[in-house]
């Protein structure tokens, strides 16, 4: 018996000039749990080593309730809340281009 894998969200790890070097999705089945946090502190912390980050897009909702509770916050547009230093993890939107598998 096969069980459906639920996307809980899209990793792009980028540069120290702001190209794309990879990008991923973590999935499973269910709800993620702390190794999907594991995962995305460790990609942040690889990215952030080489001079980039990492963006986040379409995080599902328990995804997001696991980043908060970890302190894992979610920047937008690159801004960190105040009193906090900036992780380089960022939120965006997918972006479809033609040709891409996924259009």
């Amino acid at each position: 018996m096969m069980v459906a894998l639920q996307r809980w969200c899209r990793v792009t790890v980028w540069g120290p000039d702001g190209t794309v070097v990879t990008s991923c999705e973590l999935d499973g089945p269910g709800s993620p749990g702390i190794g999907a946090i594991g995962e995305v502190a460790r990609l942040a912390l690889v990215a952030s080593r080489l001079g980039g980050g990492i963006t986040l897009a379409d995080v599902s909702p328990a995804m997001g309730e696991l980043l908060e509770l970890a302190g894992l916050r979610v920047e937008m547009e690159g801004q960190a809340e105040l009193g906090e230093q900036p992780t380089r993890i960022q939120q965006g939107k997918e972006e479809i281009h033609p040709g891409d598998p996924s259009a």
